[in-house]
Order: C-alpha cells, then structure tokens, then sequence
C-alpha cells in the first residue's frame, strides 16, 4: 500500500547527508501518476534516500546527464510498455533496476522484463517497505560482487576456452572472442567454480542476481542461451549438463587463471 504524504516538485533532486543515502545513492523513480510519485518520492526522502522523479518520456535524458545507484520503474506506463523502457535503460546504462506494478502482474511480462535485464520485478499492491528492502538487497549483492572481482582477478580455463574475469571476456580454442551479458557472465562463472558439481537452479538464480522467489524456470532460458554461445564452437557441445529435476553442470576440467 502506498502511504499517504503531501504533494510537492517531483522533478526536483533532493540530496541528504545521511549515510543511509550513500549506501543507496540516487533513485530515480519513473512513474506517470503524479500522486503516486509524489508519495514514492515523499516515502524515499523520509527514509534518508536522495531520489528524483520523472515520466517516461524523461528517463534516456536524465540517465544520459546523470547518474543513479537505482532505478524504480512502473511496469505500466501507459503508451509505452514497460518492457521496451527496460530495453531501452539497458541499451545505455547497467544502473540497477526494479519494475514494479500496481496489481497483478503476467508471469510472461516479468519473465522478459527478468530477461531484458531488470534486477528484481514486484507485482501486487505496491509496498514501499519491499521496494526498499528489495533494492538494498540488490546494491549488496552488486557491493559483495565487485569485492569478490577486485580479490580475483584472473579466470579459468576449460577445455581449450579461457574466461577472464577482469575483462568479461569469453576466449574459444581459437581465439574468438564470445560476447556475453552480465547474467550469462555470472552463470558461467558459477558453474566453473564448481565444475562436475550439479548446482540447482536455486544457487544459481542467486548467482546471476534473479530473485529467488520469482521464476526458477528463468534459469532454464539463461542455461540455454549460454549454451549456445559455447556451441559456437565444436569444443563446447556438451559442456553444460543437465540433471532432470535437480539443475546443470560443467562437465569439464577446469583451471583456474591468476
């Protein structure tokens, strides 16, 4: 349920001194009911965050001109659907970003919006306590991921591939590079770092950063997208197994890369 606040300039940036805004950094909250980005934004402030708000039409300026911790986005946006607006945010920036809607919404809907690279997506009533919650989780898990990076730095090498981890970049036994995006990224790391282990579907929604309680069968679409990736080349057919009912493999040896 939204709380109820008195109205005042939305557009406006309202910075705070607070470390609590520091942990969170600047939210940009996009959403066409003015009243109820009225309330958001009020609801964000009174919480020691540093937001500001904005329509649709606004959202590619202001991420162009500035920069964002997060990104809180209504799934409906009236003309323009909320999906093509995650499409377009992602085409230009990798700022954090959460999808909320005012009642139900299509699993299908949240299963592209997961997809197109939303960090998390709530549906029902909107709780801004979740929305908040929801939103450090995400930033922590983002913190916690940059540590582990900045500790190890090298890669690994499988069956004639090399994955470097400082660059992102996916090496095939001759020297192609295999692009990747930061979830098939994160889902290949997971699975070498475990290799001949079966991880689940739930370890490894957690590593590629999907919400644990939303979709587990995401996992699937994404184990299938990086296998095709790695079958682009002969050396990487049957390199991810799976087991029925539990969740995947790399079935190969793995090095690791220092």
């Amino acid at each position: 349920m939204y709380h109820s606040v008195a109205p005042f300039d939305e557009d406006m940036e309202h910075p705070v001194s607070s470390t609590a805004s520091a942990r969170i950094g600047r939210v940009l909250v996009v959403e066409e009911d003015l009243g109820q980005r009225h309330t958001i934004l009020s609801y964000l402030i009174d919480r020691q965050c540093a937001p500001m708000g904005c329509g649709a039409a606004e959202v590619l300026r202001h991420i162009r001109s500035q920069s964002f911790g997060l990104i809180a986005l209504n799934a409906r946006l009236g003309t323009v659907a909320g999906v093509d607006m995650v499409r377009q945010i992602r085409t230009r920036s990798d700022v954090p970003l959460i999808l909320y809607a005012d009642g139900p919404q299509a699993d299908v809907d949240r299963i592209i919006a997961l997809e197109l690279g939303a960090d998390d997506v709530l549906s029902g009533p909107l709780n801004l306590d979740v929305l908040l919650a929801r939103a450090r989780a995400i930033l922590r898990r983002q913190e916690l991921g940059r540590s582990v990076v900045a500790c190890f730095r090298g890669g690994y090498a499988f069956r004639g591939w090399e994955l470097r981890n400082a660059t992102r970049e996916l090496r095939s036994p001759d020297g192609a590079n295999v692009s990747l995006t930061k979830r098939e990224y994160a889902l290949l790391v997971a699975l070498l770092a475990s290799p001949g282990r079966t991880l689940s579907r739930l370890h490894l929604m957690r590593a590629t950063r999907t919400q644990e309680d939303v979709y587990d069968r995401s996992i699937d679409v994404q184990i299938l997208r990086l296998r095709r990736r790695l079958e682009s080349h002969p050396s990487g057919r049957g390199l991810i197994r799976t087991e029925r009912g539990v969740g995947y493999a790399l079935d190969a040896p793995v090095e690791t890369l220092f």
